[in-house]
């Protein structure tokens, strides 16, 4: 297998494990040279210290147009345009600074732990609706998508009326089985729809994040409709994925539930170092770098397996096993340095409360299916499916 095929593969027999491929390249030698599918000689890295170490140092660059990518088809897409007006993670400092200056404030940790009650009462209202329809259910559909999108719209300020239209927008622009024709005319369609919104704050603000963003002059309209499709997308799929991968996971390991519910904190950071959806990170090095003995070179571009990273054994013990009651901070699943994710808090209230919940409200939960996972090749690994039932 080649070293781009296993970055989009899981390990065989295991939906959660990386290929094993990828563990023995980290064994050899953590830091390795890798040819693109467009031919562009760079480099992989697949132990923790070292994608740390990458992510941390602004002599490598986030931006899009600079970059190649390991994924197969890569070879045909010519080169990648600048980052969208709003898109922070394409850029670098000193813009990127203006940016998340603005934003960090937003998604404190206090600020955040705030809106558990909101989400404890959104997450109660889905289990609710899976418990009157009786046992059956499309875990994606009815809950592990609908809790966190229900969360952007308030985080967006979307009109209660307007809601059902907004969800069935995003739901076309993150639909899996899309053709990509489909998935950008969902994506131009939500896009319209944030423009519209951020005109209506600036003329009449409502207690939610996008109207804070329209006071004063930070920001001009294209932006502040960039920054509002940023947060859909790095707030809904990501959390959306990581509830339904993380429930089969526990469905897969009824054992650890009990953990569960003794320490959510804990058994959060496990499971978010133990599936790494977002498993795959690109960055290009300005300058030339030495990084483990290794000389980088300007242009070159690194590859750094995020899923790998979180399995070394250099950093967790037994890294392949699910253990709740682990230890798990520091992990890399939002990434490291000035690009971590912004709303790390906001996923890790929405998670605290939603597996809890639902183990509680149905603890005999069991897969009634088969299991639909997403393709390896996108960015964000998950679930498009998950049948499951109840006694």
């Amino acid at each position: 297998m080649s070293m781009t095929d296993a970055l989009i593969t899981r390990a065989e027999g295991c939906p959660f494990d990386p290929a094993a491929e990828l563990g023995q390249i980290r064994a050899q030698n953590p830091l390795v040279r890798m040819t693109y599918p467009d031919g562009h000689e760079g480099w992989l890295i697949t132990g923790y210290a070292e994608a740390r170490a990458v992510l941390g140092d602004q002599r490598f660059s986030s931006r899009y147009e600079l970059a190649h990518y390991p994924m197969p088809g890569a070879e045909n897409t010519g080169e990648f345009p600048p980052a969208p007006p709003g898109d922070m993670t394409g850029i670098d400092a000193p813009e990127h600074t203006r940016y998340r200056k603005r934003l960090v404030g937003k998604f404190t940790v206090r600020r955040m732990r705030q809106l558990t009650e909101r989400v404890e009462q959104v997450t109660a209202e889905h289990l609710d609706a899976m418990a009157e329809r009786g046992p059956g259910a499309d875990l994606v559909r009815d809950f592990a998508y609908p809790v966190p999108a229900v969360m952007i719209c308030e985080l967006l300020g979307v009109p209660y009326e307007e809601r059902e239209t907004f969800q069935r927008l995003i739901a076309a622009m993150f639909d899996p089985n899309a053709a990509q024709e489909e998935m950008f005319a969902g994506y131009a369609a939500v896009m319209d729809y944030i423009a519209t919104l951020v005109v209506a704050k600036r003329a009449e603000p409502t207690d939610d994040l996008l109207s804070d963003l329209t006071v004063g002059n930070d920001f001009t309209e294209e932006e502040l409709a960039g920054i509002g499709a940023f947060l859909l997308g790095a707030g809904l799929d990501t959390t959306a994925n990581q509830l339904s991968l993380g429930t089969f996971a526990l469905l897969q390991n009824p054992d650890q539930v009990e953990a569960l519910h003794a320490d959510p904190d804990k058994a959060v950071e496990e499971l978010l170092r133990y599936l790494t959806i977002t498993h795959t990170g690109v960055r290009v090095a300005l300058e030339d770098v030495e990084l483990s003995g290794q000389l980088i070179k300007a242009g070159e571009s690194v590859t750094f397996s995020l899923l790998a990273a979180n399995r070394d054994p250099a950093r967790f013990a037994d890294p392949d096993r699910l253990d709740l009651s682990r230890d798990a901070v520091g992990h890399l699943t939002f990434g490291h340095g000035i690009h971590q994710c912004l709303g790390q808090q906001l996923a890790r209230v929405e998670m605290r409360v939603a597996f809890p919940a639902l183990f509680r409200r149905f603890p005999r939960l069991r897969l009634a299916g088969e299991v639909e996972l997403r393709p390896g090749h996108q960015n964000i690994y998950g679930v498009r499916k998950l049948p499951v039932s109840w006694t």
